[in-house]
């Protein structure tokens, strides 16, 4: 009387180890990678916020009829230019004031402009730019 056998072969299980070992090896180095894919999200989600305070600041500038000194936004004096733009290039009271919550960033300050780039592994390659007299942001990701 033979008995019927069910189950894997050996032969199968090391197929099938083969293939996940394969799979594994092409997924890890996209996984390796998260680091940099982390800082480029968050450079783009500073931009972000850097252009919503924007439109707010110029938003509130436009309902006050008050176009350069000082405007409130939520009981926060921000400087803004003779364009209707957060000032840039000065320490603490243009843009920065606009968009509170700056944590984790650096700022560098140059003529009318604010350069905003991660404190943990930024460089100047991974950067978010802020032009007050253009009223433009712009983001640098490359080197990330």
């Amino acid at each position: 009387m033979r008995m019927k056998q069910t189950g894997f072969t050996l032969i199968e299980l090391v197929i099938v180890i083969v293939i996940l070992g394969l799979l594994a090896a092409t997924a890890l180095p996209r996984f390796i990678n998260i680091t940099t894919d982390a800082r480029i999200a968050s450079v783009n989600g500073v931009a972000g916020g850097l252009r919503g305070a924007l439109s707010l600041a110029k938003a509130q500038v436009l309902v006050s009829g008050s176009g350069g000194g000082t405007i409130s936004m939520d009981g926060v004096a921000v400087a803004v230019n003779a364009s209707s733009f957060p000032t840039g290039g000065v320490a603490n009271t243009g843009i920065e004031k606009a968009m509170q919550g700056l944590d984790g960033y650096t700022f560098t300050y140059a003529g009318n402009t604010t350069t905003f780039w991660p404190t943990n592994g930024g460089n100047s390659n991974c950067k978010a730019l802020y032009d007050a007299d253009a009223g433009t942001v712009t983001v640098t990701s490359t080197g990330c």
